[in-house]
């Protein structure tokens, strides 16, 4: 069955351009030819084909002759849409010439169903007072502080100890340590070892009686009884810092000195937060519904292309954390085949909207003014703190005009100018 987003297209190489990439594939080979009576490079041509055969040059010529064949392709037919890089096989190479066959993936016809007037609606923002209490206090708990005690320990404290476990009065393997903070209800240790230490103050030297889980990783200590001595030297309680002025001092945000005004930025900034939250969510809904009714045939060149380049972006995060996507696969057990899997329906939906796009694109006429595109440049060169001449040179005015074609595109699917 013919696939109509393929093109196959014949690029025939031969004459003097033939013969001249013949006798270049000659002297390059000629240079490291051991013929005897010949020093390297001096043997006639005659001689080296006798020695070696014509067929030995063609397949040097041939690939001098398919970047050749490869330009000439896409001069002939600069009005094709190709999406991907074409595949070539090479035919009836000889002396006469070399014939190439490229096998070219075209971009598919799109016939776009209802993009305008869609039903999805953007999620009204809300933002509770429970939200804002909270906020506030993930940010008393980045400031909170160690405070040295003098009373007993309690739930929640730090309790910095020396310990040494012993079963059947031998101390054991692995079960010394000196210094050690410990968090009171952490669960660090074993059950039972935290909760003995409550009540127990600095200076004193406790034995704390466990017993070790049936599942515990040590073949000789699980499910065994065993008793730790335990010294403690510093008992410290968490302070999670007051709405006071030291406070707003410390969080350093311009304009924020009372519970007050902070509680208006904290509000300001999770309403940001959530508008853009809705506006993707609502975004997303409108080119799912756009890219519903619309009618498109993808080549699957075009699905794989996209799940690579998904690919290589998840490398280049994981890279960004220290560790090669090699050394990712090896510590989570995933393969590069998974991955593929897993991104492959994400990459077909991306593929689907981007030919979406360029359809609407295409049919309501969207173009980018020079006034817009000046513009935009001076607004995103300001923000990266950039001339507009580095950002252009940096970013390619053809691709910040696609982006500004693509914003239209999705005003135009929301409803808006």
């Amino acid at each position: 069955m013919e696939n109509k987003n393929e093109k196959k297209i014949t690029i025939k190489i031969d004459g003097e351009e033939w013969s001249k990439l013949v006798d270049d594939a000659f002297h390059k080979a000629n240079k490291k030819a051991k013929i005897a009576g010949f020093r390297p490079g001096k043997a006639p041509k005659d001689i080296f084909v006798k020695h070696y055969g014509m067929e030995s040059l063609y397949y040097e010529a041939s690939n001098k002759a398919v970047e050749v064949a490869y330009e000439k392709m896409l001069d002939e037919n600069s009005d094709l849409d190709i999406v991907t890089q074409p595949t070539v096989d090479i035919h009836n190479i000889g002396e006469d010439g070399v014939e190439f066959e490229f096998t070219l993936t075209l971009k598919p016809e799109v016939k776009l169903g209802t993009y305008k007037g869609l039903k999805a609606k953007k999620e009204k923002v809300k933002v509770t007072k429970e939200e804002i209490e909270e906020s506030i206090n993930h940010m008393r708990e980045h400031y909170k502080e160690n405070v040295l005690k003098d009373g007993a320990i309690a739930n929640g404290d730090i309790a910095v100890i020396d310990f040494e476990g012993f079963k059947d009065g031998k101390a054991f393997d692995g079960g010394k340590g000196e210094n050690y903070s410990l968090e009171i209800g952490s669960n660090t240790f074993i059950p039972g070892f935290e909760e003995q230490l409550i009540g127990k103050k600095s200076g004193e030297e406790v034995e704390v009686n466990v017993t070790f889980p049936e599942e515990y990783h040590s073949e000789d200590l699980k499910g065994a009884k065993a008793t730790f001595k335990v010294k403690i030297h510093e008992v410290k309680e968490v302070k999670v810092p007051e709405l006071d002025e030291d406070f707003f001092s410390d969080l350093g945000m311009e304009g924020i000195d009372s519970k007050e005004s902070l509680e208006k930025q904290v509000k300001e900034n999770i309403t940001t937060q959530k508008e853009r939250k809705a506006d993707d969510e609502w975004l997303d809904a409108l080119l799912e519904e756009a890219a519903s009714t619309m009618k498109v045939d993808i080549p699957e060149v075009m699905i794989e292309d996209e799940t690579s380049r998904m690919i290589q972006e998840f490398a280049q995060n994981v890279q960004m954390q220290g560790i090669s996507l090699d050394q990712f696969f090896q510590f989570s057990g995933m393969t590069e085949e998974k991955l593929k899997d897993e991104y492959k329906e994400q990459a077909t939906k991306r593929v689907t909207y981007r030919l979406m796009i360029e359809a609407i694109i295409k049919a309501e006429k969207i173009d980018v003014t020079e006034e817009e595109l000046n513009k935009e440049a001076e607004e995103m060169a300001s923000k990266y703190q950039m001339s507009k001449e580095e950002f252009f040179e940096r970013f390619g005015e053809e691709m910040i005009r696609y982006d500004l074609k693509v914003h239209k595109v999705f005003n135009l699917l929301k409803g808006e100018k």
